[in-house]
């Protein structure tokens, strides 16, 4: 079977979005039909850029909507917003229904619970309770990003894994633009397990300086 996200999104809608960061282009898309909705904010002209900056942001409700200072979710998506913004065109995907990695909300809640309660990390508290530690899916930010013309990215990330997710999705990475936040109390635990359990690039852990 074709795999969907070679071509585009099967439902789109689009509309104009002013942001306290700026003027995007909204899209939201379903992969396909039952799926989630999900939402690109599209700034500038990206497919007109040799390699576009583009920010895949997994979903997470805590830290995006809340504040939660437990991680640096909510911290990177304004910052890769002011990026993209900074850098004239770009692109910000943000997938839904990629909660915890994949596991939902009320899932992340529990580990959580292991995580204050037990000292576990993000990666044991999820296997603690036989969950797995990642099934996000990135077929859909390869099928949207093909949509608006896009398939050669300067990805904001610090994750090698989501570059390789990408490119098997046929999505060139030409750069891993790192997306560092600084090292609280609150996050050091979290940043450290992504750091050692999970492969990411935090330099800024090395070493760790609160404020």
């Amino acid at each position: 079977m074709e795999d969907p996200s070679r071509g585009g999104p099967a439902e789109v809608a689009e509309s104009e979005l002013t942001t306290r960061h700026g003027r995007f282009r909204a899209i939201a898309f379903r992969e396909h039909a039952g799926g989630p909705e999900h939402l690109a904010l599209v700034h500038g002209d990206p497919a007109a850029a040799g390699a576009a900056l583009v920010r895949v942001h997994s979903e997470c409700l805590t830290g995006d909507v809340f504040g939660a200072m437990r991680c640096e979710c909510g911290d990177q998506l304004s910052s890769a917003l002011d990026a993209v913004v900074d850098a004239g065109c770009g692109v910000i995907v943000y997938l839904r229904g990629h909660e915890g990695r994949g596991i939902g909300l009320l899932a992340k809640i529990r580990t959580h619970v292991l995580q204050d309660g037990d000292g576990l990390d993000t990666v044991d508290s999820a296997v603690a309770l036989g969950l797995p530690v990642d099934v996000r899916d990135f077929g859909a930010a390869a099928a949207v990003l093909r949509h608006i013309g896009v398939d050669r990215v300067r990805l904001l990330s610090n994750s090698p894994a989501k570059v390789e997710a990408l490119t098997g999705y046929g999505i060139v990475v030409t750069e891993l633009v790192p997306l560092l936040e600084p090292v609280t109390e609150h996050n050091e635990r979290y940043l450290t397990a992504k750091r050692d359990r999970l492969g990411h690039h935090l330099p800024q852990l090395d070493p760790a300086r609160f404020p």
